[in-house]
């Protein structure tokens, strides 16, 4: 099964995201901050992380910086309301695409190719391209 870990301090927001997921057959992990997603040092099994870019002491860009840095190329998706376009040109630079909050509800389930996508585990920068492309 794959794994998710989802990245926000938003009580609500992860606890909507894990049950969404969970209801498509994911196995998800949530924390509440960048550092405590680092500290639990559980995302060498990870498939994908979802990670909301505005987090007190470690924005989800960082986050993402900071695991790419340790070689850890798994796929990722941002989560922000109104991101600018530094911050989308950033992202798309990472391969990371931008999901916009209010989510969702379902935004990220409701593509049923990113889930598709997801339980096929792209891992090069241009299979993450095709896959969100439709987001």
């Amino acid at each position: 099964m794959p794994i998710i870990a989802v990245v926000d301090d938003d009580l609500a927001v992860c606890n909507s995201l894990k049950f969404s997921l969970e209801l498509e057959g994911f196995a998800v992990r949530a924390y509440r901050s960048g550092a405590e997603f680092l500290a639990a040092d559980g995302f060498g099994d990870c498939n994908c992380f979802v990670i909301d870019q505005r987090m007190p002491g470690m924005s989800g860009m960082e986050l993402i910086s900071e695991l790419r840095g340790r070689n850890v190329s798994t796929p990722a998706i941002l989560i922000i309301s109104q991101p600018n376009t530094v911050l989308s040109a950033r992202a798309a630079e990472a391969h990371v695409p931008i999901i916009e909050k209010p989510l969702l509800n379902n935004a990220l389930v409701e593509k049923r190719g990113l889930c598709n996508g997801l339980r096929s585990l792209p891992r090069s920068g241009a299979d993450l391209d095709r896959l969100f492309s439709s987001l």
